[in-house]
């Protein structure tokens, strides 16, 4: 799908290596369950299944667990009319629109591929932003929708969620019944392995994470060609964010990778560990392109 947001070979790239890097280590991964299981059929169906589950089913997913639903623009003329307008100047086919009843300002784009894509904010947002910041978000979104990075952190996110319930399987299911001598090794090898297999994975995506963030800033910005009103979003997000009550936010972080702005952020060790690049650095990025833009008009 050729649309005019502009392309991102960086993005390109990362998505390229990431997929191929974490496809490596799934295949080394259900290679490696199938020789402790002595069942290949086993592994491959549930490694399988959840793949498929996950990459078919992640818009509907999303959508419940952030209580949103889809709505028609005799419900959200405002949201639809933007969106509608976005994506003649982007020349790309609408998505589906959603809305979340939650306070917490936030959007989100889901979905396997262009046609299925659903673009989804909340009340919280809708509340908070004037017209022109609302767009600049939608606009992050629908690039997401555009650059086709969804799709590709759907199942990127995969393998470390197989991964976390294998942990789990066998710390505190049938995997450790069996307590002869031999099955305990198995048991602690696929532990193990399942472990490292997770940290690889959570570090390949974060990365992978913060920079489609920054792409998509860029890209959403051009488009519209006002990156201050993004950054105006991103500025007011932010702090209201830091007024949520902190349980509810916890809710929402689970799909931290996927939202405009981090949900719960804190203060890490190391930004290897966040979805979303610093706030400042997204806004030094928009402004150097504010100069950017202003100095070709």
């Amino acid at each position: 799908m050729k649309t005019r947001f502009a392309p991102d070979r960086g993005l390109s790239s990362r998505m390229l290596i990431t997929g191929f890097l974490l496809g490596l280590l799934y295949v080394g991964f259900v290679g490696l369950l199938i020789a402790l299981t002595k069942s290949a059929v086993l592994a491959v169906v549930i490694a399988g299944g959840m793949l498929f589950a996950q990459y078919w089913f992640s818009d509907r997913v999303a959508l419940y667990a952030m209580h949103g639903r889809i709505v028609t623009p005799e419900e959200a003329p405002q949201l639809h009319g933007a969106i509608d307008r976005l994506c003649a100047l982007a020349d790309m086919p609408k998505p589906r629109v959603a809305i979340a009843d939650v306070d917490l300002p936030n959007a989100f784009a889901t979905g396997r591929n262009p046609k299925n894509a659903v673009v989804c904010v909340t009340t919280g947002i809708m509340r908070r932003l004037d017209d022109d910041e609302l767009e600049g978000v939608l606009s992050h979104e629908l690039s997401h929708v555009a650059h086709r990075d969804v799709a590709v952190m759907t199942i990127a996110s995969f393998l470390g969620v197989l991964a976390g319930l294998i942990t789990r399987f066998g710390l505190y299911g049938g995997l450790g019944r069996n307590r002869d001598q031999n099955a305990a090794l198995v048991v602690l090898t696929i532990i193990a392995v399942s472990v490292a297999v997770y940290a690889i994975s959570f570090l390949l995506t974060r990365a992978l994470s913060r920079y489609r963030e920054l792409a998509a800033d860029r890209a959403g910005a051009i488009l519209t060609g006002r990156p201050s009103t993004l950054a105006s979003a991103l500025t007011k997000i932010s702090g209201d964010i830091a007024r949520i009550p902190s349980r509810d936010l916890r809710q929402a972080q689970a799909f931290n990778a996927f939202f405009f702005a981090p949900a719960l952020s804190g203060k890490s060790v190391s930004s290897l560990f966040s979805t979303h690049p610093a706030l400042e650095t997204r806004l030094d990025r928009l402004g150097a392109l504010s100069r950017e833009l202003g100095e070709q008009a």
